[in-house]
């Protein structure tokens, strides 16, 4: 009998340290932040990057104006060593992405990158006098104007309606003297 009375402390040892671990792990589950919804999307301010990039690239830097605000820029950059390339992303309406890039860099490359690996469809569209090329099969789609000098593309996961509303809001300019004066 005395060999069956240990067996029976060691079954009932081990359920024991069962239990406290399903109670540790319980307590840790309830303290330990988690979320089920997507964390939100920081806005940038891109205008300084915006007024560098108008005064230092050798094309008409483009940027969106007049998007609703459920349109939030998240990323700015502009490389005047790397093809003068701009770059402007914003998370969308939905949470998709559209990002508008430009740049010096050989169309074909340059349109390969952006759209990370797109390519041109038979389609075009008209928007502002200005005819874009649809290029699909990247992970992004894209549309893309090629000007003298420089390619624009205007790119994500976003659907072509909301890729053409990012297009048909750009607009290039040079900064105000102003808007130069200001910032020295």
């Amino acid at each position: 009998m005395a060999g069956s009375n240990g067996k029976q402390k060691t079954v009932r040892d081990m359920i024991l340290s069962l239990g406290l671990i399903g109670i540790a792990a319980a307590i840790v589950y309830i303290f330990i932040p988690h979320s089920d919804h997507a964390p939100d999307v920081k806005r940038v301010d891109y205008r300084v990057e915006l007024l560098t990039a108008r005064r230092a690239a050798p094309y008409p830097v483009a940027a969106p104006e007049g998007l609703a605000k459920s349109w939030k820029a998240t990323s700015v950059s502009y490389d005047g060593a790397a093809f003068d390339a701009w770059h402007l992303g914003f998370s969308a309406p939905g949470g998709q992405y559209v990002q508008i890039e430009q740049s010096t860099q050989k169309p074909a490359d340059f349109v390969d990158t952006a759209s990370q690996g797109g390519t041109a469809t038979k389609t075009t569209q008209n928007i502002d006098g200005h005819t874009w090329t649809r290029y699909t099969g990247g992970r992004y789609d894209a549309l893309v104007l090629t000007a003298k000098g420089s390619t624009t593309v205007v790119a994500g996961t976003g659907s072509f309606d909301q890729l053409t509303e990012m297009a048909k809001a750009l607009r290039t300019k040079q900064p105000d003297r102003d808007d130069v004066d200001r910032q020295s």
